[in-house]
């Protein structure tokens, strides 16, 4: 059976995450294993949202992993919610793992989650280099390409060259 590792946030509520992807990657009949990064109590569109950050269970779980010589086929990462996690995200890269999936979870409608900063989407646009499978929207593409945001309805044109950026 192969094996994906999906490094994201658990949101309580909202049709995103950990909550999303385990179910579905799960149906497809793959072993489905999870690093939460962060819970939160809904996801980032709600106003006053909690946020319990788990960076530092990350390097431990790990440390324990490699221990018991978990390997996996695949990594599909979400939302992050540090530099510091993209950093540790990239260390799990290594050898772990024959395919990489990196969704740059970050902003929406063309503006950052709360809590990023404008040097953010540099910080996630080298961990796409990493990547064979990239899924941004267009708010994110635009985001790490340093092109102006064009809005949801882009025409193909623009979303090409956005891609090709």
């Amino acid at each position: 059976m192969k094996r994906v590792l999906s490094i994201q946030d658990i949101s309580c509520i909202g049709k995103c995450s950990l909550t999303v992807a385990l179910p579905i990657i799960s149906a497809m009949g793959i072993e489905t294993s999870i690093l939460p990064t962060s819970i939160l109590s809904t996801h980032t569109m709600f106003n006053d949202f909690t946020f319990r950050d788990l960076t530092d269970d990350m390097e431990p779980i790990k440390k324990h992993w490699q221990k018991e010589g978990f390997s996996f086929d695949a990594i599909y990462t979400g939302y992050l919610g540090s530099e510091k996690q993209i950093t540790l995200v990239k260390d799990y890269f290594g050898n772990t793992c024959k395919y990489i999936i990196v969704d740059p979870a970050m902003a929406d409608n063309g503006k950052l989650y709360s809590g990023f900063d404008k040097d953010f989407p540099l910080k996630m646009a080298k961990l796409c280099k990493y990547a064979d499978v990239i899924l941004p929207n267009i708010s994110e593409a635009a985001f790490m390409t340093g092109m102006p945001y064009p809005g949801e309805n882009a025409s193909n044109e623009c979303i090409k060259d956005l891609l090709l950026s």
